[in-house]
């Protein structure tokens, strides 16, 4: 934010919620929105940790100069049980990863990940029709993501994930709202190279201990391996995939593409 800004009474509060907080990048993408833009308003990383929730979501509904929340790992299932109301993108999947209060004190949520992903597939010239899918993740990511998938007839979407059921839950959640596109669970011995695009939507690469997702011996040069950690910008994995021959997408361009999805749902007219 350039320094001849001044926060002051007037100033409109925004939030990005999560646990950890280190990773985010949405605030450096809004404060400069805000700045080029001449729009007196901030925005902050909360760091609530998960059994906090509740308290948090109190706490904003006191707060009269707070016009909006992003929802980051680990919270996007569990803000959007607390919304009385939720958009058709958070609707289809049970996740949100933006909240506002209504003028009448309802919370409005709904889910962008899974449009912000597409829509970076495609500005990269990705045409995301007909692809195969192996996702890593059922979190809330993972799980937007695959749902935002279904509107472009993917030819396979397969998901992994180490928690008992997670996937497999998710594949009937999906297959409900698509029973004739092939979604399945999958182990951990699938092998990413028989598929178009692979999506890491787990938090692995965060930290430099993290362990990679899957080996990345077992790519080609013909896969397209994409990201949702925005830091680190390139990731262990993406690094990886890359000196396989693969193209990769790293995880900013899922940001960018919900970028003003994200700006409309809080009243922006852009």
């Amino acid at each position: 934010m350039p320094a001849e800004r001044v926060i002051s009474g007037k100033t409109r509060l925004y939030g990005i919620v999560g646990d950890p907080v280190l990773q985010v990048a949405a605030p450096e993408a809004f404060n400069t929105w805000f700045a080029e833009n001449d729009v007196d308003a901030v925005m902050l990383p909360v760091h609530v940790r998960s059994g906090d929730v509740r308290a948090a979501l109190d706490g904003f509904a006191a707060m009269a100069n707070l016009d909006g929340m992003l929802i980051t790992i680990p919270h996007k299932f569990a803000f959007a049980e607390m919304m009385d109301e939720i958009g058709p993108h958070g609707k289809r999947v049970g996740a949100v990863n933006a909240i506002r209060q209504k003028p009448d004190g309802a919370w409005l949520g709904d889910m962008f990940d899974g449009v912000g992903f597409v829509e970076g597939l495609r500005a990269q010239g990705i045409d995301p029709h007909g692809k195969s899918y192996l996702i890593y993740g059922a979190g809330g990511a993972g799980t937007a993501i695959g749902g935002a998938l279904l509107d472009d007839q993917p030819s396979r979407i397969a998901f992994f994930d180490p928690a008992p059921g997670r996937a497999e839950n998710l594949c009937t959640t999906l297959l409900t709202a698509a029973p004739t596109i092939p979604i399945e669970a999958v182990g951990a011995e699938t092998d990413p190279g028989d598929f178009d695009i692979i999506v890491n939507s787990t938090p692995l690469g965060m930290r430099e201990s993290d362990p990679l997702p899957f080996d990345p011996d077992r790519l080609r040069p013909s896969n397209i391996v994409t990201e949702v950690i925005m830091k680190p910008p390139v990731t262990p994995l993406l690094i990886a995939a890359k000196k396989r021959g693969c193209r990769i997408q790293p995880g900013r361009h899922m940001l960018e593409g919900q970028f003003f999805p994200f700006l409309r749902f809080f009243g922006f007219s852009v």
